[in-house]
């Protein structure tokens, strides 16, 4: 026995060093981490347990039996985060350039499977060639049932994926199919065509960066919801971001004793927002006076910049907010506000998050532009997300809420448990001065001093139909509150609505409009 635990551990200590020298250097140069150290970074020390280490390929011919590294260019495992399990694999890069072959896939498809079963997390650290081109047809397939254990996964445990280099072709669809990508600054690119292809192709020169770095992903196409400028501190995200998620959908995100009192009043609320409904503010930082200690998570910050979408605590439970940003654009709703705010709705309520809605919307952007790239289609998803969402969801009217997009701010009329409103709301179909030009038009064109009867008739609209008490009087907002007291009210109403229970039609799936 004592020469067999010899031999194994003389087959371990190869295994760790399976890359070749020249690779390791060259891996280093460009300034990355191999995979066990990455995955020993972002895990509770001493806690990873691996499996599939001494894995290895099968494949002949096009020089592939000529050498066959244990782990195939993935590792493989699970330990903890905060005393939480968490299931992770990551790709090394040294081997082969980290591409997916038969085996190699097996291994993620079994991981993936144990995550299930187990119900916790999964966390990819990305930085692969995408298919091993000499095993053909039995890539191809890996990564289909790759994509299939990610789509059976999904809403069941939370997938997140870590873009630490390259990620090219079909791998890009893994990510893209989980529910959270984060990228390294200067280091990770996502594309399904490389630069070199798109040159050959359309005569278009571009870089890696220019084409899938970080940035382009966080800012343009919110592929990426997390931007981190270096590895250590893309684990750190990734740690708080978990910290805000249950394991599974069967649980509830992890609670956290605070010192911050359920009864504290927003003091600052009140000097933040200003009355004028056309003077911008920044509503993060009426966010900041309502949750606890200050402190959220903001998701794709960098993405349709006029929506927030944040996680947070009330009174040490996780809440997800959505927020309008009047310092952008007005706050007002577009494709990509819609889109992203869409897809934060159906992650909460997938994971069992109850959301609170702040509204201050004009309403949706017009133009050509949105038109015709399909603001109606596309605008429509978070109508839709709302109106699916069975978690506790509660809305708060902070100043303005017009048109369509007041309906699309999870109103009550499409299921919102609660509406609340500040003294300073106005809620109608438009703005006063736009509702007053449309109804009073002939009127106010034959009139000896039109100006005048204008200002008359718009003050008029503002009294009768937008004042803050009307929504009230008609049930449409359950109560005009305090600003200052927003905070606790929002906590009494979650800890009311924390048995909710619904149940939808009996169906396979809802068909999102996409």
């Amino acid at each position: 026995m004592r020469v067999a635990v010899e031999s194994l551990t003389a087959h371990r200590i190869a295994a760790l060093s399976a890359a070749d020298g020249a690779a390791d250097r060259r891996h280093r140069d460009k300034g990355k981490i191999d995979a066990r150290t990455r995955i020993d970074m972002l895990l509770d020390s001493g806690s990873f347990t691996e499996v599939g280490m001494f894995a290895e390929h099968r494949a002949t011919g096009f020089g592939m039996e000529e050498s066959h590294p244990a782990g195939d260019g993935v590792v493989t495992g699970w330990g903890t985060i905060d005393g939480r399990t968490v299931f992770v694999f990551a790709h090394d890069a040294r081997i082969r350039g980290g591409a997916l072959g038969a085996v190699y896939a097996r291994k993620l498809h079994q991981l993936l499977d144990l995550a299930d079963a187990a119900g916790a997390p999964v966390v990819g650290l990305n930085d692969g060639g995408g298919a091993r081109i000499q095993e053909g047809i039995d890539a191809l397939a890996g990564f289909g049932g790759l994509f299939a254990r990610n789509v059976r996964a999904s809403g069941v445990v939370p997938q997140l994926s870590v873009v630490l280099g390259s990620c090219a072709g079909g791998a890009v669809y893994s990510p893209a199919l989980t529910d959270f990508t984060f990228m390294v600054e200067g280091m990770a690119n996502m594309f399904i065509t490389g630069p070199d292809v798109v040159r050959e192709v359309t005569g278009e020169s571009v870089t890696q960066e220019e084409l899938g770095g970080a940035r382009r992903h966080a800012e343009g196409t919110g592929v990426a919801a997390f931007v981190a400028p270096d590895e250590e501190t893309c684990f750190d995200d990734v740690r708080q971001l978990l910290s805000y998620l249950p394991s599974n959908n069967q649980e509830i995100p992890p609670e956290y004793p605070t010192s911050d009192p359920a009864e504290r009043l927003c003091t600052q609320v009140l000097d933040i927002v200003p009355v004028d409904g056309r003077v911008p503010y920044d509503m993060r930082r009426v966010i900041a006076d309502i949750v606890d200690d200050g402190e959220f998570l903001e998701v794709h910050e960098g993405w349709a910049r006029n929506i927030l979408c944040v996680l947070a605590r009330l009174d040490g439970k996780v809440v997800g907010i959505v927020g309008n940003q009047p310092a952008v654009l007005a706050g007002v709703l577009d494709i990509a506000a819609s889109e992203k705010a869409a897809r934060f709705v159906r992650m909460c309520d997938a994971f069992n998050i109850p959301l609170v809605t702040l509204v201050d919307v004009p309403g949706f952007l017009p133009g050509v532009g949105q038109e015709h790239d399909a603001v109606i289609r596309r605008g429509a998803k978070l109508l839709y997300a709302y109106c699916e969402a069975t978690v506790p969801r509660i809305q708060v009217i902070v100043r303005k809420a017009f048109g369509g997009a007041y309906i699309v701010m999870d109103s009550k009329s499409i299921g919102a448990d609660l509406s609340y409103a500040w003294p300073t709301n106005q809620t109608a179909v438009m703005g006063a001065e736009a509702a007053a030009n449309i109804i009073f038009r002939k009127q106010i064109a034959a009139a000896g001093d039109p100006e005048s009867l204008r200002r008359e008739l718009i003050d008029q609209y503002q009294d009768e139909l937008m004042n803050p008490f009307v929504a009230a009087r008609r049930g449409h907002v359950d109560d005009v509150i305090d600003p200052e007291q927003t905070r606790s009210v929002l906590i009494r109403s979650l800890a009311m609505l924390a048995s909710k229970r619904a149940n939808g039609p009996v169906r396979k799936h809802g068909n999102i409009p996409l």
